[in-house]
């Protein structure tokens, strides 16, 4: 049987290179589809991968609430805050306090400073945040030590470019001591922060700026304990806030980005079916040319049909004949496919800024598909030529 087949797939190969342009425009079909399929499939899921590490960045295992409260009461108080953090699940919560202020340094004046009041839980869960220096200690959380972490920004528009480290800045009219110089806050809260015309950006102590706006928290991050359904989380996070807040309407708003990262995906997911199943219509258009050329081959290869016949050929080794002709033309414009198709998703990765990863799950459909193509629209034409009978095959000419 092995021997069969193998002679079957010499001949049809014989067949094609016989028949080149025919052959190349009867692929055409199959080469577009099976590219569209792997170079869509392939860019997606390289912009899916990308878009999903950014929103992991942004608090994967966290989440985000903001608290404008009501009339009566405004943001959380400190008690609120411990009441949050005794929700099971939550290892700890992070208040966020911002605000635009001006800063004095060496006689001039800064009046674009972004402040940010944190807290230590906020830098021991963005243990990269620091890049030289340190961080706050718990001593110096309670609102009366004065000292604060600067970005770069800060350090280049405002201390000129000197070392930071132990100088003295004005901020807001008060004087705080530079311990440290951190990276770019990737937080989904200080992503809600607009630092565009920002003269650079200084974390203090949240309770220093407490006391002196005599204002509560507006904006928290609550950091989930690992193995915790942050879902379950966030429901009771919800009705935390509705007793707090005594179920006011728009007085707080919950963001979970597991919640979000999810929607997303199932989104792309959509996305991507859609996308592979308007690529698969010129699959479908590939396979009806196959067809029509497998039927125009019996027609111009009937006195041969009816000669193997004749000499003994079995109706089932006829078909397998023309099955396997069918076959190897869709194998080899899927083949052209694929490879063109990795071409255009490593040129649109390159022109849209993401990640060329190559996706074998999409090279096994655009394999798979082909291979069915070739199966589905060549059983006709090998169906008829099986069928033929070998006396009017032999007088057909």
């Amino acid at each position: 049987m092995l021997n069969i087949i193998r002679q079957s797939i010499a001949m049809s190969l014989d067949n094609i290179r016989s028949n080149k342009m025919r052959s190349f425009l009867t692929m055409l079909g199959i080469v577009i589809g099976v590219s569209s399929v792997i170079g869509l499939i392939t860019i997606m899921e390289g912009a899916t991968g990308m878009m999903m590490e950014e929103l992991s960045g942004l608090g994967a295992g966290t989440i985000t609430i903001s608290t404008p409260g009501t009339a009566l009461k405004r943001g959380l108080t400190e008690r609120d805050v411990e009441e949050l953090s005794e929700i099971e699940g939550v290892t700890g919560v992070a208040p966020s306090v911002s605000e635009t202020i001006s800063a004095v340094y060496d006689g001039e004046i800064y009046d674009k400073v972004t402040m940010k009041g944190r807290d230590i839980l906020f830098f021991s869960n963005n243990d990269k945040m620091i890049m030289s220096g340190r961080a706050f200690i718990e001593s110096e959380t309670d609102g009366s030590v004065n000292v604060c972490v600067v970005d770069k920004t800060f350090v280049q528009k405002v201390l000129r470019g000197n070392s930071p480290l132990g100088k003295e800045v004005l901020l807001d009219g008060v004087n705080y001591t530079v311990i440290g110089v951190s990276g770019e806050d990737n937080s989904l809260s200080g992503g809600f922060t607009d630092d565009s015309q920002s003269q650079g950006e200084v974390i203090v102590p949240y309770r220093n700026m407490l006391r002196r706006s005599g204002s509560n928290i507006l904006m928290a991050e609550i950091f989930v304990e690992e193995g915790y359904e942050s879902s379950k989380v966030e429901s009771d996070l919800r009705n935390t806030l509705n007793m707090i807040f005594n179920n006011a309407k728009d007085s707080f708003s919950v963001l979970n980005m597991e919640s979000l990262m999810k929607v997303y995906g199932t989104v792309t997911k959509m996305m991507t079916g859609l996308l592979v199943g308007i690529a698969s219509i010129a699959l479908v258009v590939g396979g009806i040319g196959i067809m029509n050329m497998m039927l125009v081959s019996v027609t111009e290869r009937t006195k041969e049909i009816g000669l193997r016949k004749a000499l003994g050929a079995e109706p089932s080794r006829i078909q397998l004949q023309f099955l396997i002709e069918s076959i190897c033309l869709s194998l080899i414009g899927g083949i052209i496919g694929i490879i063109l198709g990795l071409v255009i998703a490593a040129i649109g990765a390159k022109l849209i800024d993401t990640d060329f990863v190559i996706s074998y799950s999409a090279i096994a459909i655009g394999a798979g598909f082909s291979t069915a193509v070739g199966i589905i629209f060549g059983w006709m034409p090998a169906r008829r030529a099986s069928t033929l009978n070998p006396i009017d095959a032999l007088r057909s000419e």
